[in-house]
């Protein structure tokens, strides 16, 4: 189905190890990629229920962040709005339990988008930590592709870029903010 506005919002906070996964995502295909006008890359952050205006104003939206399904580290799972709101109320994160209850009450307005929730299984966001474990690092270029074939169902093409940019250069940079890069966050 294609869609004429769309969203794609990394969620997590990149204080506790592998729960900003992703914000690192999004700056990753924000960074590797030509992104075209109709969709909008969004570091979301620990925003929460500051994202409540992008569930009303794009057509479709995909939230991506860790998750508390079950599975080994490095399962992604791919759900909807409606999945989300069925599901167990247990949540790992504060994020989680944001985006869980913003979509519950934003499934009550006419005017809420498709929401699409990508997460993954994380090793450990206890510890208070910039970047990711080893484990889920190795599994990130999967979440992109997983996140670039649902921007395709969405009628959105990704275009590589030539210059590359890694996900250790992009976790440094948001590590170091003051150090200077040839790559700036």
């Amino acid at each position: 189905m294609k869609y004429e506005k769309i969203a794609l919002i990394g969620i997590g906070n990149i204080m506790f190890h592998d729960e900003g996964l992703g914000a690192y995502l999004v700056k990753y295909i924000e960074e590797n990629y030509q992104v075209p006008d109709n969709l909008l890359v969004l570091e979301g952050g620990t925003l929460g229920f500051g994202l409540m205006t992008y569930y009303q104003e794009y057509d479709k939206i995909i939230v991506v962040g860790v998750g508390s399904n079950e599975g080994e580290v490095g399962t992604i799972t791919i759900e909807s709005a409606q999945d989300i709101i069925n599901k167990s109320p247990i949540c790992k994160t504060a994020n989680e339990v944001e985006i869980t209850m913003m979509i519950e009450i934003c499934s009550f307005h006419e005017d809420m988008g498709d929401v699409q929730l990508i997460t993954m299984v994380p090793e450990d966001i206890i510890d208070v930590r910039n970047g990711l474990t080893e484990t889920v690092l190795a599994h990130m270029p999967k979440l992109v592709d997983v996140t670039i074939k649902e921007l395709e169902k969405s009628g959105v093409t990704l275009k590589e870029k030539a210059d590359k940019v890694s996900f250790e250069e992009i976790i440094e940079a948001y590590a170091n903010p003051k150090q200077t890069f040839d790559y700036a966050v």
